[in-house]
């Protein structure tokens, strides 16, 4: 895979990401903020929480659905044009998610989440690319270390994005909450024209594509006639549950807790993003060569309590910040390798089906705690972030009981019970 190509899908993933680190910090300041005057003023805090879990979790649910079977459907039509399709659903999403604000109706901005997350497959989609183009295990690991660095940039420049575009004090009068998302309107045009210019599928075969109501639960279902991708699956969605419950509602949070605005949501959105990038750039060979892969996902999930607990003790919001940066610092380097593992559990042809399933677990966590949560936060502002240290609780348990078999130390490349460490014998990924 030629440079352009691999800068052209991180392009792609950061477009695709960006909407998130743009959208939640001004989806919170329109609901949570009375003087938006989105929500009618006399809107209590209780409707304003469940409002805000329900726009997040629109998304994440859309996403949900959609995920499998634009996964699938760039098994059949190609990685590039499987691409176009959600670059250009993203441009309808935008533009839905625009007229809502300027006529300030909930259900036009519900709806433009629901579009926008219907078509958000652009991740798994350049995950599978960049598998299409690796040429070993290492290679494999190294390029999805990439895709999240793409996710980090995605995360940083969304905050950046809307912070500065949405602030008067720093662009005079041209500011409003509507101006981020023209920015990313034109951004999505630059990633269809980079797709257009600089990729071709490296993958050739072509798969049918039959579309099937129960295809989304199918797809999932598949995952039992798959042992390594069992053992692995309790560890990844217990992960995922929290991972994405801190990170929907760590700047819900700032703002009940401490008043935080856009820029302050902004600010914690930029923070995991520089932890992430930094980590998933730089840290996940280095951790890789250094430890097995258990340990890292162990350490992760570790943090992940740990960082839940001083959130929910924190006497100062500096120290929701300085949470939020080792939670993901150590993300940055075990969500990579956790997809590696499940890129290792399949062979070449279930890749596309197996980083959509991946993301449909990590979609479908987004849209139930965002409903879960936001109902959560109408009783106690802290009590999702329980759920992030039971979930982060019982992945290492799982881990436990579900990674100390043969095959899993061999995909994971620790010793096994017969004391060698088979690294030859692991999955490869062809060209």
């Amino acid at each position: 895979m030629s440079p352009a190509a691999k800068i052209t899908l991180l392009f792609v993933v950061f477009v695709d990401l960006i909407g998130q680190g743009l959208v939640f910090p001004i989806i919170n300041t329109l609901i949570m903020e009375p003087a938006a005057g989105f929500l009618p003023e006399q809107a209590s805090t209780a409707r304003r929480h469940f409002d805000y879990g329900l726009v997040i979790g629109s998304f994440f649910l859309a996403w949900f659905f959609g995920v499998v079977y634009v996964a699938k459907l760039s098994d059949s039509i190609g990685r590039r044009n499987a691409m176009l399709i959600c670059l250009a659903g993203a441009l309808a999403g935008y533009v839905i998610t625009i007229v809502a604000l300027q006529t300030g109706s909930l259900w036009l901005l519900i709806l433009g989440r629901v579009v926008t997350g219907f078509t958000a497959g652009n991740q798994p989609i350049a995950q599978a690319a960049m598998i299409d183009g690796s040429t070993d295990d290492a290679d494999r690991d190294r390029n999805m270390g990439y895709i999240v660095t793409g996710v980090s940039f995605g995360l940083v420049g969304g905050p950046i994005i809307g912070g500065l575009l949405s602030d008067r004090s720093l662009i005079g009068a041209a500011a409003s909450l509507a101006l981020p998302f023209y920015a990313a309107l034109g951004l999505v045009v630059v990633a269809i024209l980079l797709v257009l210019v600089f990729f071709r599928d490296i993958r050739q075969d072509r798969e049918p594509f039959e579309f099937r109501p129960g295809d989304v639960f199918a797809s999932l279902w598949k995952v039992t006639g798959f042992p390594l991708v069992m053992r692995i699956m309790p560890v990844y969605s217990l992960f995922m549950i929290a991972n994405v419950t801190f990170y929907v509602f760590i700047d819900n949070y700032l703002t009940s807790a401490y008043g935080y605005g856009v820029i302050g949501s902004s600010a914690i959105m930029l923070v995991i993003g520089v932890a992430l990038a930094t980590s998933s750039t730089f840290l996940v060979k280095p951790a890789q060569q250094r430890f097995d892969k258990s340990r890292i996902v162990q350490a992760s999930l570790l943090a992940m309590a740990v960082c839940a607990v001083t959130v929910v003790l924190a006497p100062t919001a500096l120290s929701c910040f300085v949470a939020a940066f080792f939670f993901y610092f150590l993300f940055g380097v075990s969500y990579p390798t956790i997809l590696g593992l499940f890129s290792g559990s399949v062979g070449d042809r279930e890749q596309g089906w197996i980083m959509g399933v991946a993301t449909a677990v990590f979609c479908l966590a987004g849209g139930i705690m965002s409903l879960i949560g936001g109902e959560l936060m109408r009783i106690d502002i802290r009590l999702p972030f329980f759920i992030v240290i039971a979930a982060a609780v019982l992945g290492l348990a799982a881990l436990r009981l579900t990674w100390n078999g043969d095959d899993v130390r061999r995909l994971i490349g620790g010793p096994t019970a017969g004391g060698d460490t088979p690294d030859t014998e692991q999955p490869s990924v062809k060209t």
